[in-house]
């Protein structure tokens, strides 16, 4: 808690007939080390107080009694939040979209949010990001901060504009 980071070292997977299979990610990018905004670490510590197993390799989330969290049991809880507040139709894994494309929108590179998402390709990567209005509107802003530049820089020693790019590509008119 105190370095920010969650490592991510195994997974639990519940087959068809309701066993378990404790194994390692599923690609060698699934295994790492992802940091965490501090303002979190107040919330995460919270839930690991109350809610996991103790100790350094205790599971984060347990099912109600105690043991793993199994996909029934995750359901049940997970309707009632969603109903909750207010979301009925939010799946768990927009939840992974959501945060993706938060991750993406902070000008990340490709390859930071392939580390980050566990991702081995580009491919699976590009699946989360989103395009968002915000972002949209930032680039915008952005396009026009070069816009001024490159018109102040393209103006005559009196101030006035010089040609523009629309008029140097067309032939001048004849008289």
């Amino acid at each position: 808690m105190d370095a920010c980071v969650v490592r991510v070292a195994g997974s639990l997977a519940e087959l068809d007939g309701g066993r378990l299979l404790e194994d390692t990610p599923e690609s060698r990018a699934g295994r790492r080390v992802v940091s965490i905004p501090p303002e979190i670490v107040p919330d995460l510590q919270a839930h690991l107080d109350e809610f996991a197993e103790d100790g350094p390799d205790g599971r984060v989330f347990v099912g109600p009694r105690g043991g793993p969290l199994r996909r029934s049991g995750f359901r049940r809880i997970w309707n009632k939040v969603r109903a909750d507040v207010g979301l009925p139709d939010l799946h768990f894994h927009d939840l992974r979209h959501v945060g993706n494309t938060l991750a993406a929108t902070t000008g990340a590179s490709l390859k930071e949010l392939m580390s980050r998402m566990g991702h081995a390709s580009s491919r699976a990567a590009l699946i989360y990001q989103h395009a968002s209005q915000d972002r949209d509107k930032a680039i915008a802003a952005a396009l026009g901060e070069a816009f001024k530049v490159a018109r102040a820089s393209d103006k005559g020693d009196k101030g006035t504009l010089k040609r523009s790019g629309t008029q140097r590509a067309r032939k001048p008119k004849r008289s």
